[in-house]
Formats: C-alpha cells, sequence, structure tokens
C-alpha cells in the first residue's frame, strides 16, 4: 500500500522504467481493470513506463442501494447532475496527488508522469490534473465527464494550462452519454486547453481503434 492509502497493481513495459501512467478505474471496477491494456501498449511500442492502476476505496454507494463498492467518490443519481459528494472527491484528489509525488520521488518528473482514467475514474484524472500545482506530461479521460464544471475556471492550476489532454467516448455509450464527454471536451477548449477529442461507434468501453489512438498520444507525450 503507497502512502496515499491506495493498494496498487503496477506492470511495467521495461526494466527502467522512465515513465509513469497512473491510471484510475470506473464505479465498481478495481486497479486489474485495465491491466490487459499494458501489454496492447507495450507492443505498440510504449517501453520502459510504469502503469500504475489503484484500487478506489471501498465505500457506499447511493445508485447501488447503499452496498459498499470501489468508487472514487459516492453517485447519487445518474440523472441528477454533476454529484455532490464533494467530500469523497476531495479525499480522493488528495490519495491520487499522493500517487503522484511517490512517482516523483521513484525518479520520474511530474513532466514525465500521466494522469489517465476511465469514466469516474476519468472523471477524477481531470479534476486532480487541472488542479495540480506542477505540470503533467498529459492528462487522458476515456469515456468520462467533467466534474463540478461552475468551479473549474476558478480552480485550475496555471500548472496544467498548457497540459494536453486526451478525451475519448463510445457514440452508443449509455452508462455515461457522450454529450458529457463533449460538453468536457467544449468547455476546457473554451478555457484554452489543448484537447485531443476522439469517438468510437462503442458503448461504455474501450475498442482496438481507441487503443491505437492512446498508444500513439502516449508515444508523443512521453517521447518514446
Amino acid at each position: 500500500m503507497s502512502d496515499s492509502g491506495l493498494e496498487t497493481v503496477e506492470l511495467e513495459t521495461g526494466p527502467r522504467p522512465q515513465a509513469s501512467v497512473i491510471w484510475l478505474h470506473g464505479l465498481g471496477a478495481d486497479g486489474h481493470d485495465f491491466e490487459p491494456i499494458v501489454p496492447q501498449l507495450a507492443a505498440a511500442g510504449i517501453a520502459n513506463v510504469r502503469f500504475v492502476f489503484p484500487h478506489a476505496p471501498l465505500r457506499p454507494v447511493t445508485i447501488n442501494g447503499g452496498m459498499p463498492m470501489r468508487a472514487w467518490y459516492d453517485i447519487v443519481s445518474f440523472d441528477a447532475g454533476p454529484p455532490r459528494d464533494q467530500e469523497g472527491i476531495t479525499a480522493s484528489r488528495l490519495a491520487v496527488e499522493s500517487l503522484i509525488r511517490r512517482e516523483e520521488q521513484r525518479g520520474c518528473s511530474s513532466q514525465n508522469i500521466i494522469l489517465a482514467g476511465f469514466s469516474q475514474g476519468g472523471a477524477m484524472a481531470l479534476y486532480t490534473g487541472l488542479r495540480l500545482d506542477r505540470p503533467l506530461a498529459g492528462i487522458m479521460g476515456l469515456s468520462t465527464y467533467l466534474l463540478m464544471t461552475s468551479s473549474t475556471e476558478a480552480e485550475r492550476s496555471g500548472g496544467n494550462s498548457a497540459t494536453p489532454l486526451f478525451l475519448a467516448h463510445g457514440t452508443f455509450d449509455q452508462v455515461v452519454p457522450m454529450v458529457g464527454g463533449q460538453r468536457a471536451a467544449e468547455l476546457l477548449g473554451h478555457l484554452g486547453h489543448q484537447v485531443e477529442w476522439h469517438e468510437y461507434p462503442m458503448m461504455h468501453a474501450v475498442c482496438p481503434e481507441e487503443v491505437g489512438h492512446i498508444a500513439a498520444w502516449l508515444k508523443e507525450r512521453l517521447g518514446l
């Protein structure tokens, strides 16, 4: 377990990692969820990179009838607009920032760290990365949305104002409708962020074409 209090799953694509990707899973999944993507990315040339997949804490989730599941914050309703669990969001942000510090202590500067996530994990990646006080190599949000949109402009840090963002979504997503991702891309672009947007004919998932685009973006961002 790291100092963040989060247990992590870690895979490396080479003996001496020069960069790190911290990848946050979606609601109800865990850190093993995206393990299978690492060999695919390694085969595409993503070498000497450490992938860190943390497990979100177990917490009661309202839309799950209050039963505990792994979640970065509580969600009251899929139809109630932005989640109101500011306490949970803040706690997860601090935990993710601790993971970033740990990667820095292991020899990766912040500019060699990618913060990524899928669905709820993507929302946390955007929320945390945009507020971080030092530049990351990039921020990636897959099939996701923007948390606390009304406060994004005021709370975002100049440290990542120029950090490239990769946002992607499935056109048939019924869990997180694509309009959420589109609105995030539009708002962040309006605020001056460099946003690369992709959409695919899929549901709430990741497809092979998307993996190829992710690999190309990671290569560019990490100089591989």
